[in-house]
């Protein structure tokens, strides 16, 4: 299938399903393909892109901080709550999970188009919240790994 195809179907997906990031992406890809820049562009996006864009949503997790939003008691109360606890631990959980969703999308980019299409339907018909793709690989992997435990890894494409 040509590659724009593929581009015009995910912009439309990405509006259906209210999901600017895809809409937008898809886009811009699409734009710098039907340019010529895509020659230039698309290596250093497939090298540098889930880093690039990572950094931008650490910096935004970091602004609070920066700006000194948080207090000594908050600080605390993270260490020695139960709840502050446990989303240490939910934090440690997801970065590991994000590790392998993000390890899925470099080895297996042919899930891509079954994510997104799995993110517009949840959003469009189960009131769902868009995500990023990097969550959305690290879920597929858990349940991946559920298919491997239940036997389903024997009928092959796992």
């Amino acid at each position: 299938m040509n590659g724009d195809y593929v581009l015009i179907l995910l912009v439309m997906l990405g509006i259906l399903g209210r999901n600017n990031l895809v809409a937008a992406s898809g886009c811009i890809l699409l734009v710098l393909r039907l340019t010529g820049l895509d020659r230039f562009t698309y290596p250093w996006l497939e090298r540098q892109g889930i880093e690039t864009g990572l950094l931008f949503l650490m910096l935004y997790i970091l602004v609070p901080y920066a700006r000194g939003e948080t207090s000594v008691d908050q600080l605390r109360a993270t260490f020695t709550s139960r709840r502050g606890i446990l989303a240490v631990l939910a934090g440690l959980l997801a970065t590991r999970l994000n590790a392998q969703g993000l390890s899925l999308l470099q080895t297996m980019p042919e899930t891509v188009f079954g994510m997104t299409m799995g993110a517009v339907v949840g959003i469009v018909f189960f009131d769902g919240v868009p995500c990023g793709p990097v969550m959305t690989a690290a879920v597929t992997t858990v349940l991946m790994e559920v298919g491997r435990w239940i036997g389903l890894g024997r009928l092959g494409g796992w």
